[in-house]
């Protein structure tokens, strides 16, 4: 993301620096309400993961019940100090436009019934929009996603919901819906299909581009996960038969709601991560959400040797929306 995004969006000023909160005790704020501006700041304002925001002291202003609040935001060696209004009342932020502290549709993503990887109770969830046929994703669900499982053991749970770009995928709301046909059943069954899935996309497209064909195929994966975990087979084939996309299309209108145009998409406790994020910037959100929630991250685990090969191609960024 450029760095000029985030003064663009201010319209005033000329720093663009990401968002690691580094809060002062005297800004007379709860810890979560502090959170809260932590979060909102940084997804008004497309804040990227590493730079660092500080909360000042809130002082009296000119405006009617309204405080000073200073945020200094720095990047590397750079830094600047932005005013912002806070409402007697903590329930508006304002700079140029208004923040509605009491209403984050981000930390209300309806969850319920979908599985979880990771330790169920965990106090910080990452949610990942996906989409079955995104290269970008699939690549988080092979690499990224295990490895910060393991990192970060009982203290993360991994819930993903559905966001198939269907201009650009043609068969990944299909995907979607068989996916769901086995979460009603069992969690694991459609971890064990998200992954194959992920990792197959070739094999299910086909050399022919015969879509009837990619369905078919899907259908005899999560068929075949049915008799794998012995489910209600006939529960599970009645389902995949009927294919209804009702559940699909109401995690996409969600998605919509957020503003989400591509995948992967990512919240960690609400906090927004557009794209397929290295591993580093995934860690850091993942750090300051722990710490927002009380918990001490895990120590990171030494730096390898080996050289990583630059990102070309497919797998430079994110999958994005088709346009109109």
């Amino acid at each position: 993301m450029p760095h000029n995004r985030f003064f663009a969006g201010l319209l005033v000023l000329a720093l663009t620096v990401g968002c690691k909160a580094q809060i002062s005790p005297s800004s007379g704020l709860t810890p979560t309400l502090i959170r809260r501006i932590d979060i909102m700041v940084r997804a008004r304002y497309d804040l990227p993961p590493d730079a660092t925001l500080s909360l000042g002291l809130r002082k009296p202003s000119s405006f009617a019940d309204y405080d000073t609040l200073p945020i200094t935001i720095s990047d590397g060696g750079t830094s600047q100090i932005v005013n912002f209004l806070i409402s007697h009342d903590n329930t508006k932020l304002v700079h140029l436009d208004t923040m509605n502290l009491s209403n984050d549709p981000a930390a209300d993503i309806n969850v319920a019934g979908r599985p979880i990887r990771g330790n169920p109770a965990a106090k910080v969830t990452v949610i990942n929009f996906d989409d079955l046929e995104c290269p970008f994703c699939a690549r988080m669900n092979h690499e990224l996603f295990p490895a910060t499982l393991e990192h970060y053991q009982n203290q993360v749970r991994l819930i993903y919901m559905d966001y198939p770009l269907t201009q650009l995928h043609p068969w990944a709301l299909h995907a979607a819906v068989d996916a769901n046909c086995l979460a009603a059943l069992n969690g694991d069954a459609y971890w064990d299909y998200v992954d194959y899935v992920h990792s197959h996309d070739g094999e299910i497209t086909g050399q022919n581009l015969n879509l009837q064909k990619s369905f078919a195929a899907l259908d005899r994966l999560a068929s075949g996960e049915g008799s794998i975990y012995k489910l209600d087979q006939s529960r599970l084939d009645a389902c995949i038969a009927k294919q209804d996309e009702t559940g699909i299309k109401a995690e996409m209108k969600e998605g919509e709601t957020l503003g989400i145009e591509g995948t992967p998409f990512l919240f960690v406790n609400g906090e927004r991560i557009d794209g397929a994020v290295p591993q580093d910037q995934l860690w850091t959100v993942i750090n300051r959400a722990l710490r927002a929630v009380g918990e001490q991250p895990p120590a990171e685990p030494p730096a390898a040797n080996t050289q990583q090969p630059a990102t070309t191609g497919e797998n430079a960024g994110s999958g994005k929306k088709a346009g109109p």
